[in-house]
């Protein structure tokens, strides 16, 4: 059984600063590409950030690169994503999604989701 679960988010003034973390229960994490999407009202699953197996940095939306920052600690099977400079646009349910098979790793076909941890940033 796989379960990922998102934690960190919450009410942040524009310009701010959160941290995402999501916890997975996944017997070894090594193999897995693991991601961050968001979801806004009305919206579509959006592409945020993620990092392969092995990997030191991390693949990002052109919206928040250079302002986010995605981490894993496959020890402690943890994924993160570190926000500063945040906008109100950024403003959406955060979602860890993982996926041990290969794929396009910026859409929304990750095999494991976690619920979504609410960020909202206000003006």
């Amino acid at each position: 059984q796989v379960q990922l679960v998102e934690s960190g988010g919450g009410l942040v003034q524009a310009g701010g600063s959160l941290r995402l973390s999501c916890k997975a229960s996944i017997r070894n994490t090594r193999p897995y590409t693991m991601a961050w999407f968001r979801r806004a009202p009305g919206k579509e699953r959006e592409f945020v950030a993620a990092i392969s197996p092995g990997a030191v940095d991390g693949l990002y939306e052109d919206s928040v690169k250079g302002r986010f920052t995605i981490s894993r600690d496959n020890a402690k099977k943890t994924l993160s994503l570190q926000m500063t400079n945040v906008k109100p646009e950024d403003s959406a349910v955060y979602l860890c999604a993982a996926q041990k098979l290969g794929g396009d790793i910026r859409e929304p076909n990750y095999g494991h989701w976690g619920q979504g941890t609410q960020v909202t940033v206000s003006s």
